[in-house]
């Protein structure tokens, strides 16, 4: 069931005004010959949506140990998902402090696993920045809006290969359930805050 453009303008409200982020340019295209219709870099309808409720007491590490988080530390993840596009659209929403760690080419991440466990980086998205101008030493509500369209690259290598190579929109429209969004710091590099992710109707 596709969600129209009208029901989520509040969702995209914050995408439209941002840049676009996925380093492609963002216009109308011309029609695909044969195919009877325009491909466009930013959907206007999702296939599904996805959110999940951060907080520092749901962190994981690598050795699958439960470590702390960011303590006062929260945020919100909102995805729209277009399957049949491979793209996805992120309204990321954190009230975290300190300098942003990770391996992977941001610090700003969806894994694939369930809670309690920790699994790969999936999608990397660029790191949340502050709304207010504060210095990164304060806490403050960091935000990141726009749209990444696949294929998807982390930076992270596993088996000599990066964890997104091949992973498309469709496996997390499949099982939403089975991945989580945090973003790390220095101070917590096993993440300041997560959140498990569930299909929002």
């Amino acid at each position: 069931m596709k969600l129209t453009l009208v029901a989520l303008l509040p969702f995209l409200a914050g995408a439209l005004a941002a840049p676009m982020n996925d380093g492609k340019k963002h216009e109308e295209s011309k029609p695909t010959p044969g195919k009877g219709k325009f491909v466009h870099s930013f959907p206007f309808d999702f296939t599904s949506m996805a959110m999940g409720w951060a907080g520092p007491d749901q962190v994981i590490n690598n050795s699958q140990v439960a470590v702390p988080g960011l303590p006062a530390g929260y945020g919100e993840f909102q995805f729209g998902l277009n399957s049949e596009q491979n793209v996805l659209c992120y309204n990321i929403s954190v009230y975290v402090k300190g300098n942003y760690s990770s391996p992977a080419v941001t610090a700003t991440h969806i894994h694939e696993a369930v809670r309690g466990r920790a699994g790969p980086p999936r999608i990397a998205f660029p790191n949340p920045v502050s709304t207010t101008g504060a210095p990164l030493s304060e806490f403050s509500w960091r935000r990141s809006v726009g749209c990444l369209t696949g294929p998807f690259t982390t930076g992270v290598l596993a088996n000599g290969s990066d964890t997104g190579t091949n992973f498309t929109v469709a496996k997390l429209e499949s099982n939403i359930e089975g991945f989580f969004a945090d973003t790390h710091t220095v101070e917590f590099p096993a993440g300041a805050i997560r959140g498990q992710l569930y299909a929002k109707k």
